[in-house]
């Protein structure tokens, strides 16, 4: 299933003559944009978008989630360097909180496009909805980070960028356990933020974390 907009199949960089310089104005660079941390009770929801580089191909590219730790962490590296573009945003709790996660992911999957330096010409997302302020045209694809290998590539930086980003609040936020969960709904998490309150990490539009406050109660 997918929805488009002006959209060429075409999912790799390629121009006109097969040159593929970048300085040909045929040149068509196709991003894949996905997200990681939707579901999260904290955190922020990061966001990113990968132009691949058909001239450096990479192999075993596939949705994160169904690649370990290990893999995540061996692909991110060769993503940075064989990518021909690509771009990390961080959508921070308060934002999420303000907007709402589906706005906020949409926002942050249209900053990520735009900040693709050279310019993307198209943008394939992840998911079924297309993000209304894209520099240029898109198509969704429902389960994409498993067909597209540009999203599949999203995906991987997005997942590793908010993975590290979590490891390192714990350090800033002790107790919580984001370093193992990742502030998804564990039951550890739930204990913990039943145990210490919410911290300043928390998304406070979200119900387990909006029903304590809304308890009234002093942490």
């Amino acid at each position: 299933m997918s929805i488009e907009a002006n959209l060429p199949t075409l999912t790799s960089i390629r121009s006109s003559n097969g040159s593929g310089s970048e300085g040909d104005e045929h040149v068509i660079r196709v991003a894949g944009v996905d997200e990681a941390g939707r579901g999260p009770l904290a955190g922020p929801v990061v966001v990113a978008a990968v132009v691949l580089d058909p001239r450096k191909p990479i192999d075993g590219l596939n949705d994160s989630k169904k690649l370990s730790e290990t893999r995540r962490e061996k692909l991110y590296p060769l993503i940075i360097e064989r990518a021909f573009a690509h771009c990390v945003v961080v959508v921070e709790a308060e934002e999420i909180d303000r907007l709402n996660i589906f706005q906020a992911t949409m926002a942050g999957m249209t900053r990520a496009v735009a900040g693709l330096i050279p310019a993307a010409t198209a943008a394939l997302i992840d998911g079924n909805k297309l993000p209304k302020d894209l520099p240029c045209p898109g198509r969704a694809i429902v389960g994409g980070d498993a067909l597209e290998p540009a999203i599949s590539a999203a995906s991987i930086l997005a997942k590793v960028s908010r993975d590290r980003l979590m490891i390192a609040m714990e350090q800033q936020h002790p107790g919580y356990g984001f370093a193992v969960h990742k502030g998804y709904p564990t039951p550890a998490h739930l204990a913990a933020l039943e145990r210490l309150g919410p911290c300043s990490q928390h998304r406070r539009s979200f119900a387990p974390v909006k029903n304590l406050l809304d308890q009234g109660r002093l942490f």
